[in-house]
């Protein structure tokens, strides 16, 4: 008997998530930023003819299984990397081909009752990027290398677990299951650490990854009161936060509702940390609803972007929805 399973990277560039020299072109409008993939992929090869995401890394896998044992597995899987399109003055425009890099498949982990694949895909946007970088040959005229490191477990009774184990730290990378359901996401991208080194020896084709801090992906809920809130009327404010940063403190009062566009955040409640949450979290309902006052802290545990909106933007049923769900998750994501 033959199982089959797989887990997807899809990497794409998030608004107000990119600083330093990385931004320059999207400050022109040179590049554009991307809008976020669907919740669920069917076909990733449409996504990629429609260049909906930057680059993709799908690990498809299969084992065969005797008598409860396995008796043979393998790789099926493969990478995709979109063009790069550059605005030029009076019009004119340049379209710049990648340059994908080998994959690099462990060799199959038979272990009882399962077999783990690991699979790292990635390359070099085409668009030649001259920057200063960290040691020799402190310039680079290509662009900085992007990679995601996937893993995933298949075991003879059917069920499998996919997890991403490494990546660049930018772009935002999310990771959809063997039924295409987006499942988690990569939380703290950092593009000025990205740009300046993220080539040759500083890329798993030179012997170095980066273990990526992934979080859970928010709910369905969240994910439209996040489009509300960016894309509702007004335009949110955006703010930096800092590792260790406050962004609303336990009984101060509060009319603001929260985005988490990037990095991990904490929640306090009378000084413990009951829970942490990714980007597209939405924070901050139960002091709209619950008379004005914040019912937790929370801070930032590495750097963040946030984006707030005020109440009377966001749909009051949604937010008592919100509210509610929260709870039953036994979250306390709500300050």
């Amino acid at each position: 008997m033959r199982i089959e399973s797989a887990v997807t990277a899809v990497s794409w560039i998030p608004s107000d998530i990119v600083a330093g020299y990385a931004k320059l072109p999207f400050s022109v409008r040179a590049m554009h930023f991307d809008p976020p993939p669907p919740d669920h992929i069917d076909d990733i090869a449409a996504l990629y003819a429609g260049e909906r995401f930057r680059f993709a890394n799908v690990l498809a896998a299969w084992i065969d299984v005797e008598g409860g044992r396995v008796v043979d597995s393998g790789y099926s899987g493969r990478s995709y990397i979109s063009r790069t399109h550059v605005t030029l003055p009076l019009g004119l425009g340049i379209v710049f081909q990648p340059a994908g890099f080998p994959e690099l498949r462990g060799a199959p982990q038979v272990r009882d009752g399962e077999v783990r694949f690991v699979q790292t895909n990635g390359g070099r946007p085409g668009m030649p990027v001259p920057r200063p970088v960290t040691g020799s040959p402190h310039v680079q005229w290509m662009a900085p290398t992007v990679w995601t490191t996937l893993s995933l477990t298949v075991r003879t009774d059917g069920s499998s677990h996919g997890e991403l184990i490494g990546s660049s730290t930018f772009p935002r990378h999310w990771i959809y299951d063997a039924h295409g359901d987006l499942m988690s996401k990569s939380a703290a991208t950092d593009s000025i650490e990205w740009f300046h080194s993220a080539f040759g020896p500083h890329t798993p084709w030179g012997g170095e990854n980066s273990e990526p801090l992934v979080t859970a992906a928010e709910t369905a809920l969240e994910r439209e009161l996040a489009s509300a809130i960016m894309r509702g009327g007004a335009r949110p404010t955006i703010e930096r936060l800092t590792k260790g940063q406050t962004l609303v403190e336990q009984g101060t009062p509060g009319a603001e509702i929260y985005l988490l566009l990037d990095g991990v955040m904490g929640v306090f409640v009378n000084g413990e940390q009951l829970a942490e949450v990714g980007p597209g979290a939405v924070m901050g309902e139960r002091a709209l609803l619950e008379g004005g006052h914040r019912t937790a802290t929370l801070r930032a545990r590495t750097h963040c972007v946030v984006a707030s909106a005020r109440a009377n933007q966001i749909d009051t049923d949604a937010l008592r929805q919100l509210a509610r769900q929260h709870r039953r998750e036994g979250s306390a994501a709500n300050a």
